[in-house]
């Protein structure tokens, strides 16, 4: 499936290079894994044990410059629709970011934008948790897309408010 120099996306890591893969043991079993190096962080090592479906399930391939260009010029208008109950929707936010496409995290990204700025309007700020799920989905989301396009991570934010034409911060 992957193979040593893929570049994937894992998890809330990010942007990563396999480095190939090793064996280690733990009681008795060996259990041989991915060996991943966020590009941002080529200092720290992340391993991904091949047979854990739930651990494999957070990698995937990074976008082709096709997907990329189809994502950014498909910038959904509408947001999804608003979760009410914190605990609910930190739960789906979580989920989005550990095994959501770029596209469920692009939507949760305008959602959470838009969110905050109703929330402005009416002289309230963005829940501490929603924010922090909006700088990590940013984060996640403009490290791939700086990747695939060979731009700096702060030409994303302009890329796709000119894409949306959404009105900037």
């Amino acid at each position: 499936m992957y193979k040593e120099s893929d570049i994937v996306v894992y998890g809330t890591e990010g942007v990563c290079r396999i480095q190939g893969t090793t064996e280690k043991k733990f009681d008795g079993k060996t259990i041989q894994y991915y060996i991943l190096t966020p590009i941002d962080k080529e200092t720290e090592t992340v391993y991904v044990p091949i047979g854990n479906e739930r651990s494999m399930s957070k990698m995937r391939h990074v976008l082709s410059l096709e997907e990329a260009k189809s994502l950014v010029e498909s910038v959904p208008q509408e947001p999804m629709e608003w979760v009410k109950s914190d605990r609910e929707r930190q739960k789906l936010y979580r989920d989005i970011l550990l095994y959501g496409t770029s596209k469920d995290i692009l939507l949760m990204t305008r959602t959470l934008y838009l969110h905050r700025l109703k929330q402005i309007e009416h002289g309230k700020k963005l829940h501490a948790s929603d924010e922090r799920f909006m700088k990590e989905a940013e984060k996640m989301l403009f490290q791939e897309l700086a990747y695939v396009f060979g731009i700096k991570v702060e030409d994303v934010l302009p890329l796709l408010f000119q894409a949306a034409k959404t009105p900037q911060r």
